[in-house]
Parts: C-alpha cells; structure tokens; sequence
C-alpha cells in the first residue's frame, strides 16, 4: 500500500508539472504572437479549444492573461466580436525582461561620456544621487511626521510602497543599541552590482531621513539574501551633531555590504569635546565598516 500510494503521488506530481509546462506554452504563444482566441492557441499547440480554455481560466485567476473584446478592422459581421486573450503588465514581467541591462547601459555610457575614470564615477554617482531625490521627498513627510522612535518603522512602509518590501525591527547583535532596516527586495539588484554608487545614495539618503549615520551591512546587489541598514538609537543631543547632511561616504561605512573597500587607516570620527563634569558621548558608529556593527 505504501508503494501504490508512493507511486499515485508521484503521478499527481508528474501531472502538476505537465499542465504548468503547458500554461507557459499558452503564456508563451501570447508572448509571441499578441492577443489571442482560444482557437488560435488551440490551432498553435496542437491542444483542444477545451484545453486551451481551462489552462487559460488558470492563468487568468494568476492574472497572467486578462480576456478582450477583438478589435474588428473594417466591416464587422453579425454576433459578438470574440475574445481574444493579452498578457497582463504581470504576465509579461514574469518572462526575461532587458531592462536591466539597459540600465546599465546607461550608467556605463554616463561614465564614459565623462571622461570614465574617477570622472566617470563621479558622474554615476551624481546620477544616483539625483534619482533619489525625488524619492528622499516623497519619503520625507511620511518621515518626520512619526515619533523619532518610529521613524525607521516609518521609512520601511515608505519602501514597501515602493516595492522594497522592507522592515525595521531592534538590533540582536551584541554592541550598540539600534534598530536594522532590512530591505527583502531591491528592484535594481542587478545594476547597483556593477555601480554599488546606486547602493550607496541609497544610504545617504536614509541618513538625511532619520537625522543620523547609518552602516550598510549587506546588499543583495553584493549577494547577500536581504539589504540591512544598521540604524544606531541616538539621544536628542548625537541627533542634533549629526544633522541633516549625515550619511557622506564616511557616514554611511563601506565594506562587504556597499561594494566598496574601506580606505586604509580609516577611523572614526572623533567624539565631539565634552566639558569634565559631564558625561561622556555614545561612541559614534557611523564608519565601523564590516557587518557587525559592534
């Protein structure tokens, strides 16, 4: 009993693969050849139009394909015009897209029309800093209008809306107290890992944002499963000398999670002065390269 049930699975599995191949053989045709009847498709694959209707209710309930009314060019008979069947913005992502590629295109023409070279970069790095001002804006009311200690919580929403789907909970790892904002998807990984200067105006704008350095401990652009951004808790008084302008490329750190190897003999700034009696400043954590912010 134990191998007949064995094998009865085994052929469900088998059947399951088989009408999955076959719904991407639909999707495909669509892809290929525009909008569609079910006798088209039917005619193309060598399948019954009843086939071709049951694989095309299942991919309609995954919003692969949405149903149309044909357009009719010229005189028009009697009866309903057909259906014919377009892939969705969804269905048509799900197949290879070169927009990534053409992104990169367009960062590498940049650097080459600025001389390439240390020009070159900069010139890329002015680009990524430009394209997410308008983002750091929109972000910004959201932003400041939550609690300081909310704040990080606040910048996560605002990425997810964005597609980042993004969350901040508090630091586990042992050393200064803080939170970590984990970024679960980036939708330009494959860019930022030729022109880690995406990555890092990233970072710089999140230290405008929330009023303090951060520490980039990972990308996924670098190859890492999350983007997570250490965010040290500060008292009102290390918020107020890290103002708005924190987060230059000594505030945002370098290491494994920017792209980018530390200078050498890199050190943390120096703690502001503090009169005898009082007490002494937190450590600044901002430079500490590396992953662990400790």
């Amino acid at each position: 009993m134990k191998n007949v049930g064995g094998a009865a699975q085994g052929a469900a599995e088998e059947q399951t693969t088989g009408e999955r191949r076959t719904r991407n053989r639909v999707a495909r045709s669509i892809l290929d050849h525009g909008p569609s009847t079910a006798a088209d498709l039917a005619e193309r694959l060598g399948l019954t139009q009843a086939a071709v209707r049951r694989h095309l209710d299942a991919l309609a309930a995954e919003n692969v394909v949405e149903a149309r009314e044909q357009r009719v060019y010229g005189h028009r008979g009697r009866g309903r015009p057909a259906k014919v069947f377009a892939l969705t913005d969804c269905g048509r992502d799900s197949f290879d897209q070169s927009y990534d590629q053409l992104a990169a295109d367009a960062l590498r023409w940049i650097a080459e029309s600025a001389g390439g070279g240390e020009d070159g970069e900069a010139a890329v790095t002015a680009f990524a800093r430009a394209r997410v001002a308008a983002q750091a804006e929109r972000y910004r009311a959201i932003v400041d209008s939550a609690a300081p200690e909310d704040r990080a919580k606040a910048l996560a929403r605002a990425l997810s809306g964005d597609g980042y789907a993004a969350t901040a909970r508090s630091a586990s790892t042992p050393g200064p107290a803080g939170e970590q904002l984990c970024q679960h998807h980036c939708p330009v990984a494959h860019t930022a890992e030729q022109f880690p200067q995406l990555c890092e105006a990233e970072a710089e704008v999140f230290s405008r944002l929330l009023g303090t350095h951060v520490q980039r401990l990972a990308t996924i652009a670098h190859g890492d499963g999350v983007c997570t951004t250490f965010i040290p808790r500060t008292g009102p008084e290390t918020a107020t000398r890290a103002g708005p302008t924190a987060g230059t490329e000594s505030g945002t750190g370098s290491g494994p999670g920017t792209g980018r190897v530390p200078r050498p003999g890199a050190a943390a700034p120096a703690a502001d002065p503090e009169p005898a009696a009082a007490p002494a400043p937190e450590p600044e954590t901002a430079s500490t390269s590396g992953r662990n912010p400790a």
